[in-house]
């Protein structure tokens, strides 16, 4: 029996675009599931083997306990076993609110505060009282937030303008909303004339209110009649209505209409920590705990391994361990207070990575999506190092992954395709990377980077003057216009703080293409999310003579029976979630009235089984064709219109967020690592993309790692040398063919990739 491969056994799989595949995937190896973006490598390791795991695992607990778990649905397949429990570390943003720090998220602020209750001088209190969240512990002025917020009075009121032609550029302020109203007839202001020919006093006492001491009586007007009230000035009333209070229970505003008409500034009571002064006044070795908060990882550690007293000693033996999992990332330019919100794509993977390096659990299933995201090619052997101790703890290692360094290192490969969407969902190969023979990622893994040799000509140039957005050290560059830009280095080290926040703050009208979602649900649809369901029900309408609201299965033309889902999920009390498709419809969402009508010989659904490459053919509307064809042109041609954005994988979602982006007639993109999720063969079709919108006039400026990407541009700018404090400076300028002659990390890899193309 010993002599038995162990290993997990998947029959059948259907899940998505998966044609009833089979698949053995041996355990206590790296497995690397490869494939064009879109092939069906997610159907097969999140929706089956991840879900599966996932639902047998919540089976092992009483029923009132797992009627309080997330519930999952037993995938499409036909038979799955020997699975193991499951560690899934996803590219979605990290949880957490606005004040998740990488301490808290890492859970090493606990520990810090029982470090500091227990042997810091002078002595506080209980561990609690060192939090911004507490009574005793948060600012006084602030509120724990760390920042002050005030009205700008710049921002909230237009002085050429009279009350009565909005003045006041806040809306419940304005004479659209009671305040406003009031302010007009109380008597006190001439509600027609500009607020710059007030007299001094008068303008005075709308701004600020009546002097200390006195009072000012302004009748408020009413169909009953006026009623008594008193003036208090236009500044108090926002401070006190709209910055001193939670917003979140009003309708009318958000907290971003608020933060458009006021300035922020540090806190100058507790200097941005949130805390307490007395609770700052509490120190170990010289500090207090913001400043413990605010050290990069390697002083930290030095720090706690200062502590001699035997009670502290303890207690900073149990964060070393964590501190230094970060380190082993590098992450070591981050400090505790850290917002988790600022991090980028590939700073949060990591983070969560070393938050789960931390078990001591072995025999597990651990699901990487993309690990090598957002990591410069000299951090992905550190990446592949972690992988491997994983795996060597008894782990087995599935891994989702284009990137070519990793996928040499996999002991077996998955290729899956051979194409995308319905051209997809087969097993293309599986096996040691030797025997990988025509396919993709063969292709690709022959493929070296193709060197620009004649970049465009630069004639003009965007200023950048003395920036110092986080660690960037009063930097100043031109950054060329109407060609195409890569800015790379290695992580943390100013590539978004140049870009995203000193860049777009000098020019705001770039259309920025982050790394964030896209809000997707199981009613948005392509042609919804591209902005053409309206105009394809308009056309319906038209040539029917029915109200467009019949084409939408979420408005009339919905099945009445499973109300526009397709599908139908019985609630069965304590059991797993089933969803059937709905008889009455077939599955697609809409009623028989709504099927009945036709235009050019289909109807609504036949027209959204479409394809994007069929509708071009389809449709004449020049709106439409021209949204349609973005969506060719990044290479989704493939999928249909009626396609949820929830089924999409996250190199489609990333390519579907750039199309419509580049509907916007636009003359300076910002992209922020374009190439996350895509395989090799889609970066050249992304490629070509962004060489036709310099042609046709734009400055295309991208963060990248992808050696592809960083040859093909017309000019390269590195950040660094390193990450943080280590980096925010200049550090190559030039063209790629320049770049083979510098001496700078990206350099290396650059040099290496090309080397056999040089010989």
């Amino acid at each position: 029996m010993s002599g038995i491969r162990d290993e997990i056994i998947l029959r059948g799989l259907k899940e998505n675009n998966l044609k009833n595949i089979d698949l053995n995937i041996p355990k206590e190896k790296i497995i690397v599931f490869t494939g064009l973006s879109g092939s069906g490598k997610s159907s097969v390791v999140f929706d089956t083997l991840a879900t599966e795991s996932r639902r047998q695992m919540t089976l092992n607990y009483p029923h009132y306990v797992r009627y309080q778990m997330p519930r999952y649905e037993r995938p499409h397949a036909d038979l799955m076993q020997n699975l193991s429990p499951v560690v899934v570390v996803e590219q979605r943003p990290a949880g957490g609110n606005s004040r998740s720090t990488v301490g808290t998220y890492m859970d090493i602020d606990p520990l810090i505060r029982l470090l500091f209750s227990r042997i810091g001088n002078p002595p506080i209190g209980s561990a609690t009282e060192f939090s911004s969240q507490s009574s005793f512990g948060r600012c006084p002025e602030c509120g724990g937030y760390g920042e002050v917020i005030t009205p700008d009075i710049n921002k909230l009121v237009d002085f050429d303008k009279s009350l009565r032609e909005y003045a006041v550029r806040f809306k419940p302020l304005s004479p659209s909303g009671w305040q406003g109203h009031w302010m007009m007839t109380c008597g006190l202001f001439d509600p027609d004339k500009p607020l710059k020919d007030y007299p001094e006093e008068t303008l005075r006492l709308f701004l600020y209110g009546p002097r200390e001491g006195e009072r000012a009586y302004a009748p408020f007007h009413t169909k009953n009649g006026p009623h008594n009230a008193e003036w208090d000035g236009l500044l108090p009333r926002f401070t006190r209505v709209y910055i001193n209070r939670d917003i979140s229970k009003l309708k009318q505003i958000s907290q971003e209409d608020v933060l458009a008409v006021s300035s922020h500034s540090l806190c100058p009571t507790c200097l941005g920590s949130g805390l307490n002064p007395k609770v700052l006044e509490c120190k170990i070795n010289g500090l207090n705990i913001a400043e413990y908060d605010q050290l990069e990882l390697p002083e930290l550690l030095d720090e706690l391994k200062k502590i001699k007293d035997p009670m502290g000693e303890s207690i900073g033996k149990q964060a070393i361990p964590y501190v230094k999992q970060l380190v082993d990332m590098g992450l070591g330019y981050l400090s505790l207070s850290r917002k988790m919100g600022t991090l980028s794509g590939g700073e949060a993977q990591r983070v969560k990575i070393a938050r789960h390096l931390g078990s001591s659990l072995n025999n597990i299933t651990y699901i990487f999506d993309e690990p090598s995201a957002g990591l410069h090619p000299e951090e992905v052997d550190m990446l592949i190092q972690m992988l491997k101790r994983i795996k060597d703890q008894h782990n087995t290692v599935i891994v989702i992954e284009h990137n070519l360094s990793i996928i040499k290192v996999a002991d077996e490969i998955i290729e899956m395709g051979p194409g995308a969407g319905t051209n997809g969902g087969n097993v293309v190969y599986q096996g040691k990377i030797e025997g990988l023979k025509n396919s993709p990622t063969a292709k690709a893994l022959n493929q070296k980077p193709k060197i620009n040799t004649s970049p465009r000509d630069i004639k003009s140039y965007f200023a950048i003057r003395r920036a110092n957005n986080n660690n960037l050290k009063n930097v100043n560059i031109d950054i060329p216009k109407n060609v195409l830009v890569s800015v790379c280095g290695v992580s943390g080290s100013g590539k978004s703080s140049l870009l995203l926040e000193a860049f777009t703050q000098k020019y705001p009208e770039s259309i920025t293409v982050g790394q964030g979602g896209i809000g997707i649900s199981s009613r948005s649809t392509m042609a919804t999310y591209m902005g053409i369901m309206d105009d394809i029900r308009a056309i319906f309408s038209k040539a029917t003579g029915q109200p467009p609201g019949l084409f939408s299965f979420n408005s009339l033309g919905a099945c009445p029976v499973c109300k526009g889902k397709g599908v139908l999920t019985p609630e069965v009390a304590f059991a797993d979630p089933v969803t059937i498709p709905c008889e009455a419809c077939g599955g697609t969402r809409y009623s028989d009235e709504a099927l009945s009508y036709r235009y050019q010989d289909k109807n609504i659904v036949e027209i959204l089984d479409l394809t994007i490459d069929e509708s071009i053919n389809y449709f004449k509307t020049p709106k439409i064709l021209k949204r349609v064809n973005v969506l060719k042109e990044v290479g989704l041609g493939y999928l249909t219109l009626g396609q949820t954005t929830s089924s999409l994988s996250g190199g489609e979602i990333q390519r579907l967020k750039l199309a419509s982006h580049l509907q916007k007639e636009g003359q300076i993109y910002l992209l922020d690592e374009p190439s996350l999720g895509l395989h090799t063969e889609d970066v050249e079709k992304l490629l070509d993309v962004f060489y036709n919108l310099v042609n046709r006039g734009n400055s295309v400026i991208i963060i990248e790692h992808n050696l592809d990407f960083i040859a093909a541009s017309d000019w390269i700018i590195e950040m660094g040398p390193g990450g943080g404090k280590q980096g925010g400076q200049i550090v190559f300028e030039g063209t790629p063919v320049e770049m083979l002659s510098a001496e700078t990390l990206t350099a290396k890899w650059l040099k290496d990739g090309v080397r056999k193309d040089l010989t």
